[in-house]
């Protein structure tokens, strides 16, 4: 089983966000029982707090089912339970290297390199555009879908 880890500043917005969109398209390949999909924050601000309200509305928008669930904070530890940790921007890989300083297994990827592009997922968080961060995870799960064994 691959287990998968989506990181971003606060796990509120961006990684929850890919969390259910990458749940919701395995569920739609029928490839659910392969994976397994968690997301984390890199900082200590939100714990605990929920998906962000306008985060929650584009999910629904776009008929991406969520459950109920509290922000947290990645630990060294699961560098050693998740196969992937995907980062949604460059400032949480530089400050995902203060939890975990290292990547000898090669585990550690930026969100949108899965797309063949080397910039940051949009952050909704400073321009409210959640439907373009909704399109940028949407374009990476499916590209990293695309080059995933069946």
């Amino acid at each position: 089983m691959m287990k998968i880890l989506f990181v971003c500043h606060g796990n509120i917005c961006r990684s929850p966000m890919a969390e259910y969109i990458l749940k919701a398209l395995l569920r739609a390949r029928g490839l659910e029982d392969r994976y397994y999909v968690e997301s984390a924050a890199v900082s200590t601000e939100e714990i605990g707090n929920p998906i962000y309200p306008p985060a929650r509305r584009c999910l629904n928008q776009h008929g991406i089912p969520f459950d109920v669930r509290q922000a947290r904070q990645i630990t060294r530890a699961d560098y050693d339970r998740f196969d992937r940790i995907i980062c949604m921007d460059a400032s949480n890989l530089r400050m995902l290297r203060y939890i975990i300083p290292d990547d000898p297994q090669g585990k550690v990827h930026l969100m949108m390199s899965y797309t063949g592009r080397s910039r940051d997922v949009a952050d909704p968080w400073y321009t409210g555009d959640f439907e373009t961060t909704f399109q940028d995870i949407l374009t990476a799960c499916e590209a990293m879908l695309a080059g995933a064994p069946r």
